[in-house]
């Protein structure tokens, strides 16, 4: 969870780098957060067929959209490639292919032109350590 934090702290900062687990968690917790808030919107009624989704997970969608993608910049900028590159991912099937072999990958040892290798920073404590 300190990780998701984390990422919302930064909110809209696409300078820098992020770790593969600041990144993997923050999607693990969006799509768990994204399917309970569906399943409440069609318990509560709010969820809308036309357009696939209820008002609560659109909300949450535009909440988390921006820093979605300012974490998805920063882990191209991991691995020593532009964020540019977030927009392959518009081109469908091959382009979530392509972005999801991006963010799995190594972080680049030592700094990159983006900044210092995040995994020479400590990570965030686990609460409870």
């Amino acid at each position: 969870m300190n990780w998701y934090l984390a990422v919302l702290k930064k909110y809209a900062e696409f300078k820098g780098r992020a770790r593969r687990s600041e990144y993997w968690y923050f999607v693990l917790f969006n799509v768990i957060i994204s399917i309970v808030l569906a399943i409440v919107d069609r318990v509560i009624g709010t969820h809308s067929a036309e357009t696939g989704f209820g008002v609560l997970g659109g909300l949450y969608a535009l909440a988390v959209l921006i820093p979605g993608i300012a974490v998805g910049v920063r882990r191209l900028h991991d691995t020593n490639r532009s964020g540019w590159w977030l927009l392959i991912g518009l081109i469908p099937c091959i382009g979530l292919i392509v972005l999801i072999v991006f963010t799995v990958q190594d972080s680049q040892p030592g700094d990159n032109q983006y900044g210092a290798n995040p995994k020479a920073v400590p990570a965030p404590a686990a609460p409870g350590v």
